[in-house]
């Protein structure tokens, strides 16, 4: 299966746009690790974004570069 192309750029002006709303995250960690959680993304830097965990279990701000969107570490749903 043929993945789509997009460009880092893209991606930051994505999530610019999401700033302030409530999404669904999905992260892998690693080894069959995967970290599902809602949260608010807060704040967009040149680099990295911070989104702020609303899940009673994993609270706190979490930090992810555009770069793990990019690779599909990172998936954000938009709800």
């Amino acid at each position: 299966m043929k993945r789509n192309i997009i460009d880092l750029a893209t991606v930051k002006q994505k999530i610019l746009q999401l700033k302030g709303r409530t999404v669904k995250m999905e992260v892998n960690r690693g080894r069959n690790k995967i970290v599902k959680f809602d949260g608010v993304i807060s704040n967009v830097y040149p680099s990295v974004f911070t989104v702020e965990a609303d899940t009673p279990n994993i609270l706190g701000n979490k930090t992810f570069s555009y770069f793990d969107v990019l690779c599909g570490d990172v998936k954000i749903l938009d709800n």
